[in-house]
């Protein structure tokens, strides 16, 4: 291949234009809602991705999860226009995160499912309770070969969990 395709491929410049617009493009179904992506705001997102990326040494072919985290979001009542842009941002960084804590089990469309309702419904738009607490413990579950929802109410800590929260 060659190195000037590499370098463009793995700095993201590739694709990069193509993923602003099609981030973009999500106005037409965010702007019912009262929100809107600006370019400067798409080109921070896809940075957020790119750096993210980098720093959780994944790959990623496409943009899609913004726009697909952006579909998922953009009708919460808990999100307005002064924050919309920043809280995509975090949604992103939880989203590669959580896919890194579950080792890559449970599926794209699953997690983005999953991190809306808890959103929604168990953290009331709260981004550091589904961080601290939900996606946490389903990353949790999921990698001690528990049901990904289960709440833990009649289970006790089992040593590889009390090991890895040592660890933490």
């Amino acid at each position: 291949m060659d190195n000037n395709f590499l370098t463009l491929f793995r700095t993201g410049l590739l694709t990069e234009s193509t993923g602003l617009d099609q981030i973009l493009q999500t106005n037409e179904q965010s702007a019912q809602h009262g929100l809107r992506i600006t370019p400067s705001d798409a080109a921070e997102l896809a940075e957020t991705r790119r750096t993210v990326l980098k720093d959780l040494d994944r790959i990623e072919f496409g943009g899609a999860t913004i726009v697909r985290l952006i579909e998922a979001f953009c009708d919460s009542a808990y999100i307005n226009q002064d924050e919309y842009a920043e809280v995509l941002q975090e949604l992103l960084t939880l989203f590669y995160t959580y896919k890194n804590e579950t080792l890559d089990q449970i599926p794209d469309d699953l997690l983005i499912s999953l991190m809306r309702t808890y959103f929604e419904e168990r953290c009331h738009g709260s981004l550091e309770l589904l961080a601290g607490r939900e996606l946490d413990r389903m990353a949790r579950n999921i990698r001690f070969g528990r049901h990904y929802d289960d709440d833990g109410e009649d289970m006790t800590v089992t040593e590889d969990e009390e090991n890895e929260n040592d660890n933490c």
